[in-house]
Order: C-alpha cells, then sequence, then structure tokens
C-alpha cells in the first residue's frame, strides 16, 4: 500500500475514524498497531513475520541489557541484536550481491562455480526499520535512553505505519514517549497534516512521477548516447525526481502522524541551496545522516582522534552509508564521492580558516554544491557503471555522434521546474514552512491547497512506488 494509491486514502480514512473514537489509550493504540501491520501486510504478508522477529529480539535484548551486571553479558545481548537484524538486512539486501562477487571472483581464479539462483525477494522498507530498531538496544546498551516501559508502545515505535517503510528514520527517544499519554487531535493538527500530506504527494504524483520522471527514463534506461544537452537534463530530472519523490514521502508521512496527534521530525530542509556538502548533509535524508554519524562515524573516530583517523571515518561512512542505498558497486561509487567531497571540504576548511566569504561567492560555492551533487547523481541512478560513464562522457561533450533523445516539451519543462525546485531552496534556506504559512494570508493558503489538491486527483494513477522503497 503507497501513500499515492486509492487503497491508501480509504485505509487513512478508516484509520482516523477509529483513531477518534472515545476509547481508552490502550485500546487505541491496539487500534493503530494493527493497522501498522495490515499497512505493512498490503505488500507480503509473510514479510510480517520479520518485523515481529526484529521487535521481539529487541525488545528482550534491552531488557537483557538493563538486567546483565557483568559487561560480557551486555555484550552479549547487544550482539544477539546486531546479529539477528544485520543478519536478516544482509541475507535479504545483500545475499544475490554477494553471491554474484563471489562467483565472479571464482570466475578470474580460472574456478568454475554455479550456483543455484536465490531468488530473493527485498522485504519493502527493510533497511529503514532495521536502522530504527537497532538504534534502540544500542541506545540502551550506551545507556543514552531507558527501554521502552511496555512493549505495546516498543511495537508501536517499530510498526508506527507513517514511518514503517521509508522514514523519517525515528529514535525510540521521539516516538515512545508519545504513546504513553493520550492524544487528541485538534482542528489545527488535522487540517495542518492534510495540508502537509496534499503537499507531499503533489511533489510525489505531479512534479516527480509526472513531469520529471520520463525525461529520466529516456536518458538512463534506453539506448543511444545523449549529448551534453541531453546529459544535463536527463540528470537535472532526476535530481528533481528523487527530491520530490522522497522528500514528497517524508512530508506525506508528516503529515499523516499530525493528523492522528504525533509528532516527527524533518528529514528535509531545502537541500539544493546547501553551500558545502556538511551542509548538504544536514539537509538531505537528515535523520539517516543523524543515525550515520552517531552510530558509525562518531565510532569510528569522528574527529577526535586526528587528521588522518577522521579523513578515514568520513570514507568509511559515506562508503557504508552508500552500499546502505542498494546492493551494487554504484552505490558504493556514490558514497565514496561524497566521503571524497566531504574530506576535501573539510581540509579546505582548515587550510583557510580565516577566509570569510561574501554574498557572491556563497552563491559561487552553493552552485558548485549543487553541480557536483548532480554529478554524484549519475551513479546513483546508472544501473551499471558502462551507463554512468556514457552520461558522464556526455556531460562534458565527449560523446561524439550523439543523437537527440528529448523533446522541446521534455527539455523545457524539466528545465522549468528544477530551476522552480532550486530557486524556492534559495528563497527558504533560512525559512521554515510553518513560518511562510504564518505569515501568508488563508485564502491565498486555500488557493494553494486548492490546486495542489486537484492537481494530485488529476494525476491519480500515473505515480510509481516512491523510489526509496527499493532501500
Amino acid at each position: 500500500m503507497v501513500f499515492n494509491s486509492l487503497a491508501f486514502a480509504a485505509f487513512f480514512a478508516i484509520v482516523l475514524l477509529l483513531f477518534s473514537l472515545p476509547l481508552e489509550w490502550r485500546t487505541r493504540k491496539i487500534i493503530l498497531l494493527l493497522a501498522s501491520y495490515v499497512f505493512y501486510a498490503a505488500w507480503n504478508p509473510p514479510f510480517v513475520l520479520l518485523l515481529w522477529i526484529s521487535t521481539v529480539v529487541d525488545w528482550y535484548a534491552a531488557q537483557g541489557l538493563v538486567r546483565a551486571q557483568r559487561q560480557g553479558a551486555r555484550r552479549a545481548w547487544m550482539l544477539l541484536s546486531v546479529v539477528a537484524n544485520l543478519g536478516m538486512l544482509s541475507y535479504f539486501k545483500y545475499g544475490t550481491f554477494v553471491l554474484a562477487n563471489f562467483t565472479m571472483l571464482m570466475a578470474k581464479l580460472g574456478i568454475e562455480f554455479h550456483p543455484a539462483a536465490m531468488d530473493i525477494v527485498l522485504p519493502v522498507g527493510i533497511s529503514f526499520y532495521t536502522f530504527a530498531t537497532m538504534s534502540y538496544t544500542l541506545d540502551v546498551f550506551l545507556r543514552r535512553a531507558a527501554p521502552a516501559r511496555n512493549f505495546l508502545d516498543y511495537a508501536l515505535f517499530v510498526t508506527f505505519f507513517p514511518h514503517l517503510v521509508a522514514g523519517p528514520i525515528m529514535r525510540p527517544t521521539e516516538l515512545v514517549p508519545q504513546f504513553e499519554q493520550p492524544r487528541r487531535v485538534n482542528s489545527n493538527q488535522l487540517g495542518f497534516g492534510l495540508a502537509l500530506m496534499t503537499l507531499g504527494l503533489f511533489e510525489k504524483v505531479v512534479l516527480a512521477d509526472s513531469f520529471l520522471s520520463q525525461a529520466a527514463e529516456r536518458v538512463y534506461d534506453r539506448g543511444g548516447m545523449p549529448g551534453v544537452v541531453d546529459a544535463w537534463i536527463g540528470t537535472l530530472a532526476f535530481s528533481g525526481q528523487i527530491f520530490c519523490d522522497f522528500a514528497g514521502y517524508s512530508t506525506t508521512a508528516i503529515g499523516a502522524a499530525m493528523c492522528l496527534g504525533f509528532a516527527m521530525p524533518d528529514n528535509f530542509r531545502f537541500p539544493y541551496a546547501a553551500i558545502g556538502f556538511s551542509d548538504f548533509w544536514r539537509r538531505w535524508h537528515i535523520t539517516l545522516s543523524a543515525w550515520l554519524r552517531d552510530y558509525l562515524y562518531i565510532p569510528l573516530g569522528g574527529n577526535r582522534h586526528g587528521a588522518a583517523r577522521t579523513y578515514c571515518a568520513l570514507m568509511g561512512t559515506m562508503l557504508l552509508g552508500g552500499l546502505w542505498h542498494g546492493a551494487s558497486w554504484t552505490f558504493v561509487v556514490w558514497g565514496g564521492l561524497h566521503g571524497l567531497y566531504l574530506s576535501s571540504e573539510r581540509w579546505l576548511r582548515t587550510r583557510f580558516a580565516t577566509y570569510a566569504p561574501g554574498p557572491l561567492a556563497l552563491f559561487g560555492f552553493g552552485l558548485l554544491t549543487y553541480v557536483l551533487v548532480n554529478v554524484t547523481w549519475v551513479l546513483f541512478r546508472a544501473k551499471d557503471f558502462g551507463k554512468a560513464w556514457t552520461v558522464l562522457r556526455g556531460m562534458v561533450g565527449a560523446n561524439a555522434g550523439a543523437k537527440p533523445i528529448l523533446d522541446t516539451f521534455s527539455l523545457v519543462s524539466v528545465g522549468l521546474i528544477v530551476l522552480g525546485i532550486v530557486a524556492t531552496h534559495w528563497l527558504m534556506r533560512r525559512r521554515t514552512l510553518e513560518s511562510v504559512v504564518a505569515e501568508s494570508s488563508p485564502a491565498l493558503l486555500a488557493l494553494a491547497w486548492g490546486l495542489m489538491a486537484f492537481s494530485v486527483v488529476i494525476a491519480q494513477g500515473t505515480g510509481n512506488a516512491f523510489i526509496y522503497f527499493q532501500f
């Protein structure tokens, strides 16, 4: 079940109705828990078992961590959680990838190896809920947080349907306390939540799917060598598509949670207005960036043990972050490029610590950041290195004899939409959506809401599954 479907609209209306009934708080939470299982089971019912396993293992691991007196026992409970969670993630997400690379290695060594096909089906959202559950036991192990008071609240944290399959990646300390006290939604929360859902669906269904996806598909998924214009427009189309797709999901999820009376953190803060790559990762997929920082970068040494250790920690974090996004070497290289960007930026900041750029220089750095981020999107979007290399060659005009791929309408529409996205990000760089809403007239807000809702209805049926569901 995806947010951009009539089935979800009916499902959400029923959940809102049942959750608003005058029942005791525990009963209402059970309704939410069962609804979340129904939401996930709509993709593949047997995979609910994986959710149960992850939930039960981490619940008892956290209880064991609290009761354990010896450090060895605490490490054993933590190891149980890590092995169970990363074991399932590794098998379902990376099993085929590892087997293919092992087979290739054997062939290079002159050894014939013909394994049986694994035919592994990737459970939707497994990377997201695995990171969420692991943060629970890691925080308890590191004594950053106490375990949840009851199993129902913890199980609801794991399965809460707005964030279950594509984030934001929630921490138990952010969501479990909200389940402890009864919550009722007022009219302002409901209205703003529905408006956020409309905005998110507009980004996904209208911008990402109806206008931007086709240009990216023509350049990246069809034969032929793109020229300079086609390569750049196709890549810019994907940069806009993936933002509108993923930010649209996050905005819809935050709005759905708000309609039920719960708060979830922002996952995007206008990233295409970033000045530098550390700024970009403070604005793009914020909850993943924070997770990687707290549970990977800092344990690897962070910036506490000298420059060399810091650069190694940055590269290691981003390489693993790339692999988290997909079981392919193109994703690893994508992460490695961002690691290289972050390391280079850190070195330059140290080398020119006294330099104070003016407004024009800041804009130039922002433009350079945007261009280099788009270069990395080529590796993220291309299905293999051959296609990535073809597009990169096209971007620098090295594809001799390239024939036009995109028509005039695609070139103009993608150019205008991407320009609008980037301009909006720069206008909103130091602002929040809430502040803009507070300053705008109700009539203008109602008009914008109505136009977005109308556009979503008109475009309904043309949308695809969210890109990040594959992760």
